[in-house]
């Protein structure tokens, strides 16, 4: 069946947003037009483009003297480099099954241009068949992490069925602050909302089996008082408990890679040669884990009480 003038025109602006190089000889005979009617719908196509920035922003139909063709050129279009570096990033992650993962792959591909897909395809095409995916125990992560992030945004007191470690369900009642991700897995950073001091929980999105909306918009003056960028800043390692600062000399090949780590660290004073004195504000007991993944490369400064528990630790693995 013949296409209309306009459904021509849909359907090349479509091709154009797929990356596709734009023929008019090609879409000519394609179509079973004249050239100039395939030109003309082009010229339409960049009209419209042209007298409504405020809708596409800066976008328009360019033309390629070298390939004699017209191609889509987009604001703040994802370029190639930065599809696959973004593919990586979701590679790595290992967050998401299988399926999901070749699901959004398949949806990065289409916004490169066809003669740059085999290479992204290929450049990925091992590390996708090698895959292996976190194991999760709810059906969906990115359905779950959208409840969460309108709840969070509608400021709504939630209920979550939620498997803790030992494979028991617990029901909690919570007011959801933040989502992040880390090491793996995606967490929900929220407060128990029967809790008075308001100290931060940490739950495993993938864990929540079930989450209840409550109609009840949660107050201003009920809302934990916390700063979001900064409680993300202190909360590293998933391990609830009280915010603490931290001092300890680091001795090892890369302080870089510390203050990376650690986003609130802080260098107070060079001692020797590669070693230095660092400060750190953190939440829970993740940092005792993670100080002790340094070996010798560390040493606690202080306060006193980390200080021991670190020696009881210490202790303990050597009984």
């Amino acid at each position: 069946m013949a296409l209309t003038k306009q459904e021509r025109i849909l359907e090349i602006f479509f091709r154009a947003l797929r990356g596709e190089s734009l023929h008019v000889a090609e879409l000519a005979c394609e179509y079973g037009v004249s050239e100039k009617s395939v030109s003309r719908s082009i010229g339409d196509l960049k009209e419209f483009l042209a007298n409504h920035r405020d809708l596409v922003g800066y976008t328009e139909l360019r033309y390629d003297y070298r390939q004699k063709s017209y191609q889509l050129h987009l604001d703040g279009f994802l370029s190639n480099k930065e599809l696959f570096a973004l593919a990586e990033l979701i590679i790595g992650t290992r967050a998401f099954s299988k399926i999901k993962l070749l699901e959004l792959v398949d949806k990065l591909e289409h916004f490169t241009t066809p003669t740059e897909r085999p290479r992204l395809r290929g450049m990925i095409r091992r590390e996708l068949y090698h895959y292996s995916e976190v194991r999760h125990e709810c059906g969906s992560v990115d359905e779950v992490l959208w409840q969460l992030v309108c709840s969070i945004s509608e400021r709504r007191e939630i209920s979550i069925d939620y498997n803790r470690m030992d494979h028991t369900s617990v029901t909690h009642r919570l007011y959801p602050a933040s989502v992040l991700f880390s090491d793996f897995y995606f967490y929900l950073i929220a407060f128990d909302s029967e809790d008075a001091e308001h100290k931060p929980k940490y739950y495993r999105v993938d864990r929540i089996k079930r989450i209840t909306v409550h109609r009840k918009r949660v107050s201003s003056e009920d809302w934990p008082d916390f700063d979001e960028g900064l409680l993300r800043r202190r909360s590293l390692f998933m391990w609830a408990g009280k915010l603490r600062t931290v001092r300890f000399e680091y001795s090892g090949m890369s302080v870089q890679a510390v203050l990376d780590r650690l986003p609130t660290a802080r260098i107070i004073e060079k001692l020797r040669n590669n070693t230095y004195l660092i400060e750190a504000e953190v939440y829970g007991e993740g940092i005792r884990m993670w100080l002790l993944s340094q070996g010798s490369r560390v040493r606690v400064a202080g306060p006193p009480e980390f200080f021991e528990e670190m020696r009881g630790e210490i202790q303990a693995m050597l009984d």
